[in-house]
C-alpha cells in the first residue's frame, strides 16, 4: 500500500540523513520534492499547500538549522505534520452500553465495498464482546441481501431481512428485532448508487431519522483519491457523517484519499480495509500510517498482528520442544501457516522498519509455498521423524508435491540447520540477551526468554521501537 509515496519519502530521508548541516536552500528543495510527491499521490491541493507552508515555517527556525542532528529534526517535523494531516489521534466508535441499542449506519456508493465492510465491522465488534446484528437494507443492488446473509453466516452474526421492498421499514423493524432479542449493536447496510442522486439521499435521510444512529459511517474506496473526498463532502452535507472507513487500502499505491479526508472534511478515518479476508480490517492509527508512509515501518501493528495469530499455549509448547530438541517438520509446517495468517507478505514487509516500500515479489515467497507443499506430501510419521525419509521416500514426496528430489533434499538440510540454530539459541540465555540487545529490545520485555509464554504475544510493542533492521539482517546471516 502507498508504495509510490513511501518510495519517494524514503529517498528524501536517505538524502537528509547524510547531511551534517542543513541550510534554508536544503529545506526549500526538500519541501519542493515533498510537494511534488503529495500532488502525484492525488492529495488535495489545499492540503498540500497547508502542509508545505507549515513545514517550511517550522523547519526554517533555529530548532532545525542549529540542531545537533538537523536531518533527524527535520524528519521529525515532517512526521508530525503527516500525523496531523491524517488526524492526529485514533478515534474510537462511540457506542452505547450493552443494555441499550447502538445503531451504525453504513453509507457509500456502489462498488466501494460497503457490504463487505459491514460484515468485517460486525466480526470485530463480536470479538470485542458486543452482540451485533446486521440489517440488510440494500434493496437496490441485485443479490446484496444474499451476500450479506452469507457473510453474516460465515462470522456467526445474524442478519435481519424482510421480503418488504421498503428499506426504511426494514431498518426500523431491525431495531425492534434487536431490542426483543438482546442485540446491542445494529449495523445497517444501505443501498448505494453509481453516483450520488436525490432518490438515494432521500431514502438515507429517512433511514437516519427512523433509526437515530450513534455512528454514520461513509465507506469509501481509497483508490478513488480526491473523488473520495468529494463524495465524503456530499454525504456529510446531507447526512452528517461521524467517520469514514477506507476500503481497498492495500491496493492504494498513492494515498490521496487518506491524506486529504481529515483536513478537508474534518471527519476522522476510523478503519481501513487491507484485504479481502474478514480479518483484513484495521483500526486507523494516524501515527502508524504516517510512519508507514515515511518508510519508517510500523512495528507496533506488526506485533499486534502476531498477538492475534499466535496462541500463547502453543508458543509455550514450542519453546519447550526447542529446549528438548524436539522441533519437527510438522512444527515447521505450522510456523509457515502462522505466518500466512498474519496477512499478505507485502503488508508485513510494509510494517518492518527499513523495508517499507520494498516489493514482496523481490523475496522468494515461492520457496515457502514449495516447502509447504513438500511437507504436506509427507506422511505424519515422516513429519515427526525426518531421519526415516530415505531415497525412495524422497522420490515419492517430490512426485506428490510437484517438485524435485533436489528440492526435498534442500528442505531437509534447511530444516536441520534451523533446528540446530534454534536449539543453540533456546538453551543459551547469553546468546538470547545479545540478540535482544543488538535489536534494541529489552530482554525483560520477553516473557520467559526467547518468546516466553506467549511468543510474540508476550512482547511489549514499545520495546521494539529501536529495532535496527540492518543489525537483524547481519545477525541472520551469522546464524545460517
Amino acid at each position: 500500500m502507498l508504495e509510490k509515496i513511501t518510495g519517494t519519502f524514503s529517498n528524501i530521508f536517505k538524502t537528509l540523513s547524510g547531511k551534517s548541516t542543513i541550510t534554508e536552500k536544503n529545506i526549500e528543495d526538500t519541501v519542493e520534492e515533498i510537494k511534488m510527491a503529495l500532488l502525484e499521490a492525488d492529495v488535495n491541493l489545499r492540503v498540500v499547500r497547508r502542509f508545505v507552508n507549515s513545514t517550511i515555517e517550522e523547519a526554517k527556525g533555529e530548532k532545525v538549522l542549529k540542531a545537533v542532528n538537523p536531518g533527524q529534526q527535520f524528519t521529525k517535523i515532517i512526521y508530525d505534520k503527516m500525523v496531523s494531516m491524517l488526524g492526529d489521534t485514533k478515534v474510537d466508535l462511540h457506542l452505547k452500553g450493552p443494555d441499550t441499542q447502538s445503531v451504525i449506519l453504513m453509507l457509500g456508493l456502489q462498488g466501494a465495498g460497503k457490504t463487505t465492510a459491514a460484515h468485517k465491522l460486525a466480526a470485530r465488534l463480536l470479538k470485542e464482546g458486543r452482540k451485533p446484528l446486521l440489517a440488510a437494507c440494500d434493496l437496490v443492488r441485485p443479490a446484496a441481501v444474499e451476500q450479506l446473509s452469507q457473510l453474516g453466516e460465515k462470522i456467526g452474526v445474524p442478519v435481519y431481512k424482510e421480503n418488504s421492498k421498503d428499506a426504511v421499514k426494514n431498518a426500523r423493524d431491525s431495531i425492534d428485532f434487536a431490542r426483543k432479542n438482546g442485540y446491542d449493536t445494529i449495523i445497517i447496510d444501505t443501498a448505494g448508487r453509481l453516483q450520488i442522486d436525490e432518490d438515494m439521499m432521500a431514502e438515507l435521510v429517512k433511514i437516519k431519522k427512523e433509526t437515530n444512529p450513534v455512528e454514520v459511517l461513509l465507506v469509501a474506496d481509497a483508490m478513488t483519491g480526491q473523488n473520495a473526498v468529494d463524495i465524503a463532502k456530499s454525504f456529510d452535507e446531507q447526512l452528517g457523517l461521524t467517520g469514514v472507513i477506507l476500503t481497498k487500502f492495500d491496493s492504494d499505491a498513492r494515498g490521496g484519499a487518506a491524506l486529504s479526508l481529515k483536513t478537508i472534511t474534518g471527519k476522522p478515518i476510523l478503519f481501513i480495509g487491507t484485504g479481502e479476508k474478514t480479518e483484513d480490517f484495521e483500526v486507523f492509527h494516524p501515527e502508524r500510517i504516517a510512519s508507514r508512509i515515511l518508510g519508517m515501518g510500523d512495528v507496533v501493528s506488526l506485533v499486534e498482528k502476531a498477538q492475534e495469530t499466535v496462541d500463547a499455549e502453543a508458543a509455550l509448547k514450542m519453546q519447550k520442544k526447542l529446549q528438548r530438541n524436539e522441533f519437527t517438520l510438522q512444527d515447521m509446517l505450522e510456523q509457515f501457516q502462522s505466518v500466512k495468517k498474519m496477512g499478505s507478505m507485502q503488508s508485513i514487509i510494509d510494517m518492518i522498519p527499513g523495508m517499507s516500500g520494498m516489493d514482496a515479489s523481490q523475496l522468494d515467497m515461492g520457496g515457502m509455498k514449495k516447502n509447504e507443499a513438500i511437507i504436506q506430501s509427507m506422511t505424519y510419521k515422516e513429519r515427526l521423524n525426518h531421519l526415516i525419509i530415505g531415497p525412495s521416500r524422497r522420490k515419492r514426496i517430490a512426485k506428490g508435491s510437484g517438485t524435485t528430489v533436489a528440492d526435498v533434499n534442500k528442505l531437509i538440510k534447511q530444516f536441520e540447520k534451523t533446528k540446530l540454530m534454534m536449539k543453540k539459541v533456546s538453551r543459551n540465555k547469553g546468546m538470547q540477551g545479545r540478540m535482544m540487545n543488538q535489536l534494541g529490545i529489552d530482554p525483560s520485555a520477553l516473557a520467559g526468554q526467547m518468546g516466553g509464554a506467549g511468543g510474540l504475544g508476550g512482547l511489549d510493542p514499545s520495546s521494539l521501537k529501536g529495532m535496527d533492521m540492518k543489525k537483524l539482517m547481519e545477525m541472520a546471516k551469522r546464524f545460517k
